[in-house]
């Protein structure tokens, strides 16, 4: 009867419910009807052990450094910078988007921080330039989904929580796959630029106005610096990474850069905890939702069902990319990683995938799933940012989701996309 459980708790999302109370509703209510009452109070219990973690510590930290440096004015200093470097060219305002998101990555972690910070000002200036406001809103949630991707990634942070990895690796990992999705969204930017005779955002910029924009951005660039030079040197842990970052956010914007007030302080921490409050409870849910799918046997079901299609590791993997494609439409990214990971981590491991190689796949192809329609989140932010309607945003952002599933597979298919950064620093095999 178990094996139900996942029929069920997509009926619930179908008509509604939360996730978090589908989560626990779904398997709740077949252990009931199955009179395991033991089962039901392990359920419930695990929702708190599955956020009692030291490690998953890290996700609120880094929530709370991008608020920081949000509030600090650091997001204007970034896209400043991107401007200097980009702005000159045609579409030069969607460069500056994506090259924006690129270097906010390094900051939050996080595809929702990076829509609401950047789309709030780069939407409207892309509009007033003569830019779509649905193209202007299409971009920039295409974009966001770099944030989880290029490190720090709280994504990134919750696999190696569930699987066991090394965060460190799946950071250094992560590296030139963001990299790459952003690379391939300025091509097509650069492709309907001259289709569609895009305007010019800025004159080129010189030497000089290139290092004023440097000089304003150096401080915050040299976030990621610390975060990745840090853990690699052994120096702190991703957690206590994630504690120096907020220190540092402070340090830079209140005595440094001087943007940041103490006054800011109580609404910056009331939207980081609103937020770090959501995505915890997502985690203690799915690990509880975890608890279930190994009671009811359904990894074993499903392995042997996905091994009876073909011993082939390559269709496998394309297969796998398929459904986690479809999952992605639905499912936010990190239950979907705690639910699924446990499930196919090991089977692709046994076939010989290295684990760091298949827990890119499997973040990068989720964390696409957060721009793709109907339940991508990033759409629903741009779209509440932008106050453009979801479908018009869905329907412009195809051409970039083409490219990000372009990404997906030579990720898939060439390892060493993923794989060198980390083996290189002797973080993998």
């Amino acid at each position: 009867m178990l094996v139900w459980f996942l029929p069920l708790f997509l009926v619930f999302l179908m008509i509604g419910l939360p996730v978090f109370f589908g989560l626990v509703f779904a398997p709740g209510l077949l252990l009931f009807l199955d009179g395991s009452t033991r089962d039901i109070v392990l359920l419930y219990r695990n929702v708190y052990n599955g956020m009692d973690s030291f490690p998953l510590m890290a996700i609120p930290f880094f929530m709370l450094a991008g608020e920081l440096m949000n509030r600090g004015g650091i997001t204007e200093r970034l896209v400043e910078f991107a401007q200097a470097l980009m702005g000159h060219l045609r579409g030069g305002l969607a460069h500056v988007n994506v090259l924006s998101s690129m270097l906010f990555a390094g900051l939050s972690g996080s595809a929702v921080a990076d829509t609401s910070a950047l789309g709030s000002m780069l939407i409207p200036a892309m509009e007033k330039q003569g830019y779509t406001r649905r193209f202007a809103a299409a971009i920039t949630a295409a974009s966001s989904v770099i944030g989880p991707i290029i490190p720090p990634s709280g994504i990134m942070i919750i696999y190696a929580y569930v699987m066991g990895e090394s965060v460190a690796a799946l950071f250094l990992a992560g590296i030139v796959p963001g990299i790459l999705v952003g690379v391939g969204l300025m091509a097509v930017i650069k492709v309907m630029a001259d289709k569609y005779d895009f305007p010019v955002s800025t004159q080129k910029a010189t030497w000089k106005e290139k290092g004023q924009a440097s000089l304003k951005a150096f401080w915050p660039l040299l976030t990621p610096v610390i975060i990745l030079g840090g853990i690699l040197g052994g120096v702190f842990t991703p957690t206590e990474a994630a504690a120096v970052a907020v220190a540092y956010a402070i340090i830079v914007g209140m005595f440094v850069l001087r943007t940041l007030r103490l006054s800011d302080l109580p609404e910056v921490l009331a939207r980081s905890a609103a937020t770090s409050a959501v995505v915890l409870l997502l985690v203690g849910a799915a690990m509880a939702f975890k608890t279930v799918v190994s009671l009811s046997h359904a990894p074993e079901l499903l392995a042997e069902w996905i091994l009876s299609l073909s011993q082939n590791p390559l269709v496998l993997l394309f297969l796998i990319n398929v459904l986690l494609f479809v999952v992605g439409m639905f499912l936010d990214a990190g239950p979907a990683i705690i639910i699924l990971g446990p499930i196919l981590g090991p089977i692709f491991t046994s076939m010989g995938v290295d684990p760091i190689h298949f827990a890119i796949i499997m973040s990068v192809n989720l964390t696409v799933g957060l721009a793709t329609p109907p339940m991508g989140l990033v759409l629903f932010v741009a779209s509440s940012v932008s106050g453009e309607k979801v479908e018009r945003i869905a329907r412009a952002i195809l051409p970039f989701l083409a490219v990000e599933v372009l990404v997906i597979f030579l990720i898939t298919y060439f390892p060493a996309i993923s794989m060198t950064i980390p083996r290189l620093t002797g973080f993998a095999n």
